[in-house]
């Protein structure tokens, strides 16, 4: 029996051997297949108090759940404290002046009339003032205004009139008043007074006169002293360079040119070339502003003095120079001096067709008159428009004569180079006066209807020589050369400016 065991028991063995590695003996395994089928379940052994009361409705556990249920309700409501509220105790409500001083510093909607930020209502401890002490000194500041006095705006800020004017004599030794300018802002002190019927003595005074200088007024031994500060500046003009591409002005105003300057650009380099038809996308543009830098940081952009287009093929390049400023007007724009190229030459053209824009009424000829009723010679051009619009001069010239004459009415008579004068008649006002110099595209006056006239416009009059001639049959643009001394000192110019960095 023993060596029968031990036999099944090493074939029972390799049977399990085979089985787990797969190979035969299916009736053995099957064998132990039943024998794991036909194993006794065990018992359950705990009872599912809170079943899923969704599942299996009806059934004993279902109702099991729900005795469970009822009876964890019943359980809290047996437990519960109750729903009486609790009673506390309230304050007494305050009246008097503690409701005043609570109303004071309490936060509340001021539609319900709160009162917050006010001051606190006083109390016994409070001692009243006669008078409220004032503060030893008073930081004060003032704008100066176009056309402003120095004196009054400090009159105005709460300085007396002595120490008002005393202080604009000081400044008056520095600067002129007049060149200050408009929206200056003014920082003031004023001190203590003995009494309250007297003003705030000008303890100090601080403001910029000029973009190179400051200046500051102190009190000092009983009187004010000027203290000037000059402020370090640097005159370096600014190079900007770039490509036209689809828009010159759109390009210059983005590589950081000012938009006075990109206008005064356009305006320079269309006198030589025409923008929209000459300049392309491939071109570059190249200006010079004049600027000053201060050491105090600020920076103050000047007028346009270079005007540069470079094509490749064909560069042009014009400078603003003022050959002779005496004989210019400073009333008028042309003071900063006129356009010339690298080689020292200028071309002035008319600034359109006529002086004035309107439309021909009447040629240069013979004709019927419309108020003498008979036929003769017209001497000029007569342009018609609305009433008040600009004439402007049609080149640089000399005021002759402006008043009122015959049947012109309010006129203006220009002397030109070349033996050429001009005339404007029929204005309504006149802009100029005799003896000065104008230049071209300068307002001489307005359109009118005075003299012999049947209504506004503008009768305009070309001599050559003292002859009346057509003055559609005449040319005014012109080219003027610099020589001598003034050459070379143009040429000194254009070397500094094309010295100048990009961007420098």
């Amino acid at each position: 029996m023993n060596a029968i065991s031990g036999r099944a028991r090493v074939y029972l063995q390799n049977d399990q051997a085979l089985e787990l590695a797969g190979g035969g003996g299916r009736g053995f395994g099957r064998a132990l297949d039943r024998q794991r089928e036909d194993a006794p379940t065990p018992a359950r052994s705990r009872i599912d108090w809170v079943p899923d009361l969704g599942a299996q409705i009806g059934s004993r556990d279902w109702w099991r759940g729900l005795a469970t249920c009822t009876a964890l309700c019943a359980a809290t409501v047996m437990l519960a404290p109750g729903f009486k509220p609790l009673v506390g105790a309230v304050p007494a409500p305050l009246a008097g002046a503690e409701w005043e001083e609570t109303r004071a510093q309490g936060i509340a909607p001021l539609g319900q009339g709160a009162t917050t930020g006010r001051r606190m209502a006083a109390n016994d401890l409070v001692a009243p003032l006669a008078n409220a002490p004032e503060r030893p000194t008073l930081e004060l500041s003032a704008t100066l205004g176009q056309g402003d006095a120095f004196d009054r705006v400090l009159m105005r800020a709460g300085v007396g009139r002595t120490d008002a004017e005393a202080a604009a004599a000081l400044v008056a030794q520095s600067v002129d008043p007049k060149s200050i300018p408009a929206g200056m802002r003014i920082a003031l002190t004023l001190g203590r007074r003995p009494d309250r019927t007297v003003a705030r003595p000008l303890e100090q005074l601080d403001f910029r006169a000029r973009f190179d200088l400051a200046l500051s007024l102190t009190r000092g031994a009983g009187r004010l002293v000027v203290n000037r500060k000059p402020i370090a500046v640097d005159s370096t003009p600014l190079r900007i360079q770039g490509l036209v591409g689809s828009s010159l002005y759109r390009s210059a105003r983005a590589a950081g040119v000012p938009g006075k300057a990109v206008e005064s650009f356009i305006k320079a380099i269309s006198t030589r070339m025409s923008i929209g038809r000459d300049v392309t996308a491939a071109d570059s543009f190249d200006v010079i502003v004049e600027r000053q830098r201060a050491a105090t940081g600020e920076t103050q952009i000047g007028d346009l003095v270079f005007a540069g287009i470079d094509q490749g093929r064909r560069k042009v390049q014009l400078v603003r120079f003022a050959p002779d400023a005496a004989s210019v007007d400073a009333d008028d724009e042309g003071h900063r001096g006129g356009w010339f190229d690298a080689n020292g030459q200028t071309e002035r053209r008319a600034v359109s067709g006529m002086p004035v824009s309107g439309r021909i009424t009447s040629n240069y000829g013979m004709r019927f008159h419309p108020l003498l009723g008979f036929t003769r010679m017209h001497k000029g051009l007569d342009i018609g428009a609305p009433y008040g619009s600009p004439i402007h001069a049609m080149t640089d010239g000399v005021v002759a004569f402006a008043g009122r004459t015959g049947g012109y009415g309010n006129f203006v008579k220009l002397t030109h180079a070349r033996g050429i004068a001009s005339g404007y008649g029929h204005m309504s006002r006149i802009a100029v006066s005799s003896g000065t110099r104008v230049r071209a595209g300068q307002v001489i006056g307005y359109v009118g209807s005075t003299g012999i006239s049947t209504g506004p416009h503008l009768h305009w009059e070309v001599w050559k020589n003292g002859a009346t001639i057509n003055p559609r049959s005449v040319s005014f643009a012109s080219v003027a050369a610099l020589s001598g001394e003034k050459l070379r000192a143009f040429k000194a110019k254009v070397a500094r400016l094309l010295a100048v960095r990009v961007g420098g």
